[in-house]
Formats: C-alpha cells, structure tokens, sequence
C-alpha cells in the first residue's frame, strides 16, 4: 500500500496488531488491556487506596485491585465525581504509580472513564462484561 497514492484507500492503524499507536502500546507487542505494563511500577504493590488521576484530573480511589494473570484490574471508588459510583478499569489503562505520593496515573481521560461500560458489582468478572469492557479500553486511541 503506497499511503501516497489516492487510489489507495486509507487504513487507520489497527492498535490490536503488534505496533499498534493507542495509549499503552508498546512497539513490538500488541495492547493488552488485562496486563500491567512493565514499567507501569505497580507489581508487587497493594495499590488499595492510592488515588487515581487521569490525564485531566482525580478520580477517586482504589478500592480493589486484582493481579490475575490476563485479567488484572483496579476497581475505583469514584467518590461524589460520578455519585459515588464504582468503576473498574483494566490493568493495561495504568501508565505509572507513584508510592510516595500514593497515586496511579492512567491514559485515560475522566470522560472516557465516564462513559466506559457501568460497573456492576454482580456481575464485573462475567466474561461478557470483561471483553466488552476491554474493547472498549483497548479502541481507544
């Protein structure tokens, strides 16, 4: 494909291949939204109750995290920003940790965790929601 070319039509780069250009992807492996990043910081950390901070703001605080493997996640109690409601985030969204000042930094805006599919304490390990969740994470650019 010749991307200079106008009779070739344009491709937008699929962040589900190895390369891909979202936020968390690192060249030469594919996204994974339920994996920490390896330089995320946070293995070995029990992360209940740091603070969380999106690229445009605070979120609220950890209150579950999990290091399955392939299926890693933080559960953030948002406080009174979303009415008090609970959201989880896939462990791929975690760009840095800092323990000192007890806060994990994700690439997510506030928006987009917002409008991400809603946390249901029933039913949050249900492979439905989790695929449906990480989709939604992992379209993200």
């Amino acid at each position: 494909m010749n991307r200079h070319d106008p009779q070739t039509p344009y491709q937008p780069p699929n962040p589900n291949v190895v390369g891909g250009t979202m936020p968390g992807a690192v060249p030469g492996r594919a996204f994974d939204a339920w994996t920490y990043r390896d330089d995320s910081g946070v293995t070995g950390t029990d992360l209940v109750g740091y603070k969380v901070e999106a690229t445009d703001g605070s979120i609220g605080k950890i209150d579950r995290c999990s290091y399955e493997v392939s299926a890693s996640y933080l559960v953030v109690d948002t406080g009174p920003w979303i009415f008090g409601k609970k959201v989880m985030l896939p462990a791929g969204v975690v760009n840095s940790a800092d323990h000192e000042e007890r806060k994990v930094y994700v690439d997510r805006s506030k928006d987009e965790i917002k409008s991400a599919p809603e946390f249901n304490e029933d039913t949050y390990t249900d492979p439905l929601y989790r695929d449906k969740l990480g989709s939604y994470y992992g379209g993200k650019f």
